[in-house]
């Protein structure tokens, strides 16, 4: 039986997303080695997932989806209770979902959602600082979120992406980028087929440029265009940046946060 899961953690205390050792070994904590093992004991036999967006170490999650395999007679409701109970506190299994035989949660994934929140003001953050970047300097949103419009669409984001990328080529279609100033938090949304690894952050970092004044609002176009990455801002902190999930078509009748808009 395949099942899908939607999956919460604070990535704080992980070395991101993939597992770093070998499957039923211990090595570094990772989200995924955390959730197989639990899922395992739930199974009392070996479950391998596979999830729909690989986030990096310090990058945390709202509702990361995957999927699994197993022969077990459990209930999705044993799945998730069970699960959890097995789960440090910065990770919870939110629901699961009995699926068809071809569903996979990364290839029929149609988007992926981030948010990356800024505190903009002069003395860093006491409380929630777990999910906020700091930015002690003036920022303008508004620049920034006009800047930012030049990425939309189908691009090379090969100015964004570390050098470390492992991805055949840097083609991304980037859907919606929205920057809004809510009182002392600049809220940064993305929403694309696809990422690159640290683009988001590395988009963000550029941003930041334009909004200190550093930078005019055509720079950022400039940098796409460019295609080099050595000209582009720093790669903006982990801290801030937070998977809102994946999307996709109701066919396959996943929750609605996860599901496409009709």
């Amino acid at each position: 039986m395949r099942y899908a899961l939607g999956v919460e953690y604070d990535g704080g205390e992980f070395r991101g997303w993939q597992r770093l050792s070998p499957h039923g070994q211990p090595g570094e904590p990772t989200v995924q080695a955390t959730l197989e093992d639990a899922l395992s004991s739930v199974a009392a036999a070996p479950v391998e997932v596979i999830c729909a967006g690989r986030t990096d170490a310090g990058v945390h999650a709202e509702c990361q989806v995957v999927h699994f395999d197993s022969d077990a007679p459990r209930t999705p409701r044993s799945w998730s209770l069970g699960t959890t109970t097995r789960l440090p506190p910065s990770v919870c299994v939110r629901w699961c979902v009995p699926m068809a035989d071809d569903f996979n949660a990364r290839f029929s994934a149609r988007a992926r959602r981030y948010r990356y929140r800024i505190l903009n003001r002069a003395v860093r953050p006491a409380l929630g600082r777990q999910q906020l970047s700091w930015e002690r300097l003036p920022l303008d949103a508004e620049a920034m979120h006009r800047a930012a419009q030049s990425l939309l669409g189908e691009n090379d984001f090969n100015a964004f992406r570390t050098v470390h990328c492992q991805a055949p080529h840097a083609v991304r279609d980037l859907q919606k980028l929205s920057i809004v100033r809510e009182g002392e938090q600049v809220r940064v949304d993305i929403q694309a087929n696809a990422f690159l690894h640290h683009m988001v952050r590395n988009i963000v970092g550029s941003l930041l440029m334009v909004g200190r004044g550093e930078k005019p609002e055509s720079w950022i176009a400039e940098l796409l265009a460019g295609r080099d990455r050595t000209l582009a801002g720093p790669t903006a902190p982990a801290d801030g940046l937070v998977f809102l999930g994946p999307l996709y078509p109701r066919k396959w009748g996943l929750p609605e946060e996860v599901s496409l808009p009709d």
